[in-house]
């Protein structure tokens, strides 16, 4: 059996390779658009995004107890402040939907329930304050309402729904994990706790601090302007207190548990870019789907034109904030205020590397069902937003 798979394999391979269409302009434009996309990723997200995201997820599973995990995101956790503390976490944390990844690893396989644990993960990247804002400022106050009321509601449904669906296996998995521990005795004060994870957070969230528009001189054109002197105060206040607070053995620790995230998640990621890049290019270039096929079937407020769009965003990837610059050219184009409030709810929270890395974490089925709930939610609120605004 083992040489038959072999010989598909091989046989598939060949197959590939002898009518690859090398000679097609658009597929070496999309070959092209995907190294472009994985290059960008490559030096945009992963320096400043992921590597800090690796280190607070590794941080998450070694430093925080399993005992404070349960108390506020456990099966047996009060459900009002579970999912009120996880579905507002993206008003702090500025994250992509890949770089979220890390950080709902380290607490789902800390113990997390699995309700509260999505919720998070939804939130992360969808409840963004730029990117709510700059969605009002630049496509309506209308879209970025809808955006913000809509990314709440549904990290809380989404969360409630994921925990009704696998109730079962969840208490198994809280029974057989090995989860239900007291209360631990910790090495170092909860404030020196909290301190060194904001600081952590503190160096994610500014160091990544999007580009005000051009003309603004609010509050957050003047964090914009101070924000790697903010940075740099957080990772030097994080040197200060590894040095001060923490054992050799701790960082040792510390920094194997953050190379486990890095190995199980990073390929992933950059080949779910690559395909993704492939599939549908960057922004304002072509990948080997025609955009104009795309702006052409999100027009009006069907149902096929906001689960169209909805599955669109669900595997195209999107960088923090560049959701809105895509969808100006997408309503420039004929697209329907349905459709790009279901593109989205939808796209910033899913992406095709995501999925990829969610099936490693929680297993297929689960994620499954979390991006099915996330297109239909999408698709359902699209309709009925268009139909208010029309």
């Amino acid at each position: 059996m083992k040489d038959w798979k072999k010989f598909l394999y091989i046989l598939a391979a060949f197959l590939v390779c002898f009518y690859l269409p090398v000679e097609s302009m658009r597929f070496n434009n999309a070959v092209f658009e995907a190294l472009a996309l994985v290059k960008w990723y490559a030096r945009e997200h992963v320096l400043l995004c992921l590597v800090p995201a690796f280190f607070i997820a590794g941080a998450i599973s070694v430093f925080v107890s399993q005992a404070s995990v349960m108390k506020y995101f456990g099966a047996k956790a009060n459900k009002f402040l579970s999912y009120s503390v996880a579905s507002v976490s993206g008003t702090i944390l500025a994250v992509c939907s890949c770089t979220v990844l890390p950080l709902f690893s380290g607490i789902y396989k800390r113990g997390a329930g699995l309700g509260p644990a999505v919720a998070f993960l939804y939130s992360g990247p969808a409840i963004n304050v730029l990117a709510i804002i700059l969605t009002a400022r630049i496509l309506g106050w209308q879209l970025g309402l809808a955006r913000a009321i809509g990314a709440v509601v549904f990290s809380v449904v989404i969360g409630l729904l994921m925990h009704l669906i696998f109730l079962k296996e969840e208490r198994a998995r809280q029974v057989s994990g090995d989860f239900n521990v007291g209360e631990v005795k910790e090495a170092r004060s909860l404030g020196k706790t909290v301190l060194y994870f904001v600081s952590m957070v503190a160096f994610l969230v500014f160091a990544n601090w999007g580009k005000p528009l051009e003309g603004d001189h609010g509050i957050w054109s003047l964090i914009y302007q101070y924000k790697w002197w903010i940075a740099g105060f957080s990772l030097t206040s994080l040197v200060v207190m590894l040095f001060r607070w923490f054992k050799k053995d701790e960082l040792k620790e510390w920094t194997g548990a953050t190379w486990g995230f890095t190995l199980q998640i990073l390929p992933l990621l950059l080949g779910g870019v690559l395909v993704s890049g492939f599939l549908l290019g960057r922004v304002g270039h072509e990948g080997v789907i025609p955009s104009r096929f795309v702006a052409a079937l999100v027009g009006g407020n069907s149902l096929w034109a906001n689960f169209f769009s909805s599955i669109v965003a669900a595997f195209m990837y999107f960088a923090t904030l560049t959701e809105v610059p895509i969808l100006q050219g997408l309503i420039n184009s004929g697209m329907g205020k349905g459709p790009a409030l279901a593109l989205l709810l939808a796209g910033p929270a899913l992406s095709l590397p995501s999925m990829l890395v969610l099936r490693s974490i929680m297993g297929t089925k689960k994620t499954v069902v979390y991006v099915s709930l996330v297109v239909v939610m999408a698709t359902i609120t699209g309709m009925i937003f268009g139909a208010i605004v029309k």
